[in-house]
């Protein structure tokens, strides 16, 4: 049974982490008000682009652009979004576990990672896993020059032929406390998500030509998708590090209250000793 002196440290040390958690709560709550800014900003421009491109690809299936190709699908690139840090309760366990149920189900050597974020970085490292390329030396907060330094790699590795097919997968911010694993196709563009029907060419006429437009949507279209979901996954990273620190503080002060019910208790058990103590010698007095 733990001392009074024992007891009394934890409670010291259970309060310091108390305060610590409580800390870590707000800081992570001012930070996610400013990455749901970043995301719902960047969601609508990122998903009507998208749409738009998906509703073209069909119309400019004669056009040679090589984004377009679709080709059979032997070597994919799954660019898995994890945080830099953790304390984000079970964020990145999420995310590396899917990840790793595709390793296991696909082919060997079908599916090559590309890590962005540490946490993917270092589980995957210490693995045997194939890993293409990881980004680790970032901003904290979304960045649109990150986003085109990625997409510019991304479509290096797809037009050269080293993959056929670019999924993204990341946390989509739904709210505070919802969150929700998301693997989308990044290239080819207009390539069908699963259970989908590919696109179609649905009689659209180009003015001035197809590869003008193309030209100037195609740099757009990547770099706004890769921006969309990073700031997704940058808001969801704040959200579960906000509700992990909020309950790690709960239980920190559950916990306080645990000890100091034992420890009154042990007081009071020593007091009462003492007493009888007191009472027994002076009886033995008389």
């Amino acid at each position: 049974m733990p001392s009074l002196k024992d007891l009394r440290r934890r409670i010291r040390a259970t309060k310091s982490t108390q305060q610590i958690t409580k800390a870590m709560e707000m800081v992570a709550a001012a930070k996610l008000r400013r990455a749901q800014q970043r995301a719902q900003a960047a969601s609508p421009y990122a998903a009507k682009i998208t749409q738009m491109l998906n509703n073209l690809a069909g119309a400019a299936s004669e056009l040679e652009h090589p984004l377009f190709k679709e080709r059979e699908v032997k070597t994919t690139a799954l660019v898995l979004v994890t945080a830099q840090r953790g304390l984000c309760g079970a964020y990145n366990t999420n995310l590396i576990r899917e990840a790793e149920k595709r390793l296991r189900a696909a082919a060997p050597g079908s599916l090559q990672l590309v890590l962005v974020g540490k946490k993917g970085r270092d589980y995957f490292k210490r693995r045997n896993y194939p890993i293409l390329a990881t980004y680790v030396d970032f901003p904290p907060e979304a960045s649109i020059e990150f986003a085109r330094e990625l997409t510019k790699d991304l479509t290096e590795l797809f037009t050269n032929g080293t993959v056929d097919r670019v999924e993204i997968q990341y946390t989509h911010f739904v709210n505070a406390i919802t969150r929700k694993i998301l693997t989308e196709v990044f290239l080819p563009v207009g390539g069908a998500q699963a259970g989908e029907p590919a696109a179609s060419d649905n009689g659209t006429i180009f003015e001035p030509d197809a590869e003008t437009i193309f030209g100037e949507l195609l740099p757009r279209y990547a770099t706004a998708k890769l921006y969309a979901g990073m700031a997704d996954a940058r808001a969801s990273e704040e959200s579960a590090r906000m509700v992990a620190m909020g309950a790690a503080r709960k239980n920190a002060g559950e916990l306080v209250d645990a000890l100091t019910l034992q420890r009154n208790r042990l007081r009071q058990a020593l007091i009462t000793r003492e007493i009888a103590e007191l009472v027994g010698g002076a009886e033995a007095l008389n």
